[in-house]
């Protein structure tokens, strides 16, 4: 049984995933909470939170952000 079917079997649990890859994000995240070098830079729902400014600024590179069938997918454009 995965992250993504505890939510469904068990909805009144909660689960926390720590991660440098946004791809490893279940799709039944709520809220995210971004740090770099210690300190918070964002946190609240998840759809205002993975968005590719703070993402960007998080990881200090200009990234894009695709999300297909739930799944954040982050990547960094050509020049």
């Amino acid at each position: 049984m995965g992250v993504e079917d505890l939510a469904v079997t068990r909805p009144d649990l909660t689960t926390v995933t720590v991660t440098h890859h946004l791809e490893e994000v279940p799709s039944t995240t709520t809220h995210a909470l971004l740090m770099r070098e210690g300190r918070v830079l964002a946190s609240g729902e998840g759809e205002r939170v993975l968005a590719g400014s703070a993402l960007s600024e998080c990881f200090g590179r200009p990234l894009a952000l695709d999300r297909v069938d739930g799944r954040w997918y982050l990547r960094a454009p050509r020049v």
